[in-house]
């Protein structure tokens, strides 16, 4: 009788047939493919006999929810809540050397939209529980499994929602692991593992310019397009002050070891340029970040509008959020002013705690002399859902990468990919993960 395939056999191949749904998301106007990518999910997991329960906040925005809780674990524990999301950013396949959704296994590599955000780790979680339950291995304490919609449109219709909705099926969790983070950053032949500890909020804002609409010949001291524009340019080239915490010192202090030079806050991105893409992901968490990205305003050339608009994606560290707002009023002036469209918390715990040990542990039993430091991602997870609920959230989605690949710039990127090996890692580490959590 053949034995069945181990986690590091079957885990590319999962990855591959995850990234053939095409579940991009396209935000206000909609998703696809999310309800069958669940399905997906929940197959694999009946084959071992898990069960999982299908939630969906509209027609097909579907989220799984699955307890784990085999004989031989600690049931007197709280379970440790670990989470995916199944749908991807849209990608142009014009673009790309291959198709975005066919998962092709190429030089060593999975390619397709979400090979790296975040179809990876889905298949990386998916083919160790898979194994453990084919061996009869138990972790150490329960797992809730949480596979949402919606993640890289904010969440409202997966992770936000389920937490609203049905809080009682994280209630019971007090920490939990999801994506960017547990990924090596490799500095002066040094690899260090990233360990997200802090993410920070989200403010997007709609501003909005009134004025007296009128003839655009005419001379008019009240032009709403005028007043948006002062204010846009305003915001644009503001320069926010250094606001480092703990995640960012620790990250910091790292890399000024590795490579034997101090690196000062105001000039972080610019002094780690050689480190790649993440130097930028660095940069913006030095301090609160407001960028115009959106602007709308008149209908005719002739016409001087009375109403014109602009979109701001602000983020802010943990901590900073009423300087973040008072700061955009004052920039704004007297004749703009704003709407806040998304708000999303900040998130921040601190790298220490038992979660963190095995975290460690896990990593460096993998790749000795390893170092591993906490970090401050600039963008966010569905981790803001999960703190709401008094959830301890970490990123730790572990992965060996080439010291070559640029694996920051993947996300949401061109030609997204990961190395078959790294997927190998990361389910060695979380096979060891799961016995010391």
């Amino acid at each position: 009788m053949e034995s069945p395939l181990s986690a590091a056999d079957e885990v590319a191949g999962l990855c591959s047939e995850l990234i053939r749904f095409d579940t991009s998301n396209f935000g206000p106007s909609g998703a696809k493919g999310e309800r069958e990518a669940a399905e997906y999910v929940a197959t694999k997991l009946d084959d071992v006999g898990i069960t999982s329960q299908l939630f969906e906040s509209e027609p097909r925005r579907t989220t799984l929810v699955a307890d784990w809780a085999p004989e031989g674990c600690d049931r007197s524990l709280a379970p440790l809540l670990i989470h995916g999301h199944t749908d991807v950013v849209p990608a142009v396949a014009s673009d790309w050397q291959v198709d975005p959704f066919a998962g092709e296994i190429i030089d060593g590599y999975v390619w397709g939209r979400g090979a790296v955000d975040m179809k990876d780790f889905d298949a990386i979680l998916l083919a160790v529980v898979r194994e453990r339950v084919r061996t009869g291995r138990a972790p150490r304490r329960p797992v809730r499994l949480v596979f949402t919609a919606d993640e890289e449109a904010g969440g409202p219709l997966g992770a936000t929602w389920f937490a609203r909705t049905h809080p009682e099926f994280i209630a019971d969790c007090t920490e939990a692991i999801g994506e960017v983070g547990g990924f090596s950053l490799s500095v002066n032949d040094q690899r260090l593992y990233l360990i997200q500890t802090a993410e920070k909020g989200l403010a997007w804002l709609n501003l909005i310019a009134d004025g007296s609409a009128g003839h655009g010949s005419m001379h008019n001291e009240d032009n709403a397009i005028t007043s948006l524009a002062e204010a846009v340019s305003r915001i644009g080239n503001h320069t926010w002050p250094a606001r480092i915490r703990p995640a960012q010192q620790q990250f910091l202090d790292a890399i000024e070891q590795a490579l034997g030079i101090e690196i000062g806050a105001d000039d972080a991105e610019q002094t780690l340029a050689r480190l790649g893409s993440i130097a930028r992901m660095v940069g913006a968490t030095m301090g609160n970040t407001a960028n115009p990205t959106m602007l709308s305003g008149g209908y005719k050339m002739n016409v001087i509008p009375g109403h014109a608009t602009a979109g701001i994606d602000g983020r802010f560290v943990p901590g900073y959020e009423q300087e973040f707002y008072d700061t955009i009023t004052e920039l704004i002036g007297e004749k703009v002013h704003y709407e806040v469209a998304i708000s999303e918390p900040a998130v921040e715990t601190t790298f220490d705690g038992d979660l963190v040990a095995a975290m460690t542990s896990s990593l460096t039993a993998e790749d000795p002399g390893a170092a591993v430091v906490p970090f401050m991602m600039s963008g966010g997870t569905d981790a803001k859902a999960w703190s709401r609920l008094g959830v301890r959230c970490f990123g730790f989605a572990p992965l060996r990468l080439p010291a070559e690949l640029d694996f920051v710039a993947l996300f949401h990127g061109v030609d997204e990919r990961v190395p078959t090996e790294s997927l190998q890692f990361g389910c060695r580490v979380l096979d060891r993960f799961l016995d010391e959590a």
